[in-house]
């Protein structure tokens, strides 16, 4: 599910200063990048059995290299899924999300965006 209206759509920042933002806010780049492209998760755990949600954030590089840390990196729509166990993450939008974890995703995405606010080109 994307959400939209975020405003960390089409922001543009170093990957230093953003991965250092994403990091203060509890979202993981992990190993989830290549030379063009990095991916930010934050886990929202659920009551559910076997069921985690995710907010992702990707980007992808205007400019430089991920891998060597100097890339110009422009964030993409925010998306909402569902890790079903075993099989992985689910963003469709016909996946049926809680008002409750929608909610708590609206929050932290608009953490991040003040805390990437501080930092963007």
């Amino acid at each position: 599910m994307k959400i939209e209206g975020t405003g960390i759509e089409g922001l543009v920042l170093d990957l230093k200063p953003l991965d250092h933002s994403m990091n203060n806010i509890a979202f993981i780049r992990a190993g989830q990048w290549d030379y063009e492209r990095v991916t930010y998760d934050f886990k929202i755990s659920s009551a559910e059995e076997n069921i985690t949600y995710y907010i992702r954030i990707q980007g992808y590089s205007l400019e430089g290299d991920v891998d060597r840390g100097d890339a110009v990196v422009k964030l993409n729509t925010p998306l909402l899924g569902k890790h079903y166990y075993p099989h992985g993450v689910e963003y469709g939008e016909k996946e049926n999300f809680p008002d409750s974890v929608v909610d708590r995703a609206k929050q932290q995405l608009s953490k991040a965006k003040a805390e990437l606010d501080k930092h963007k080109k």
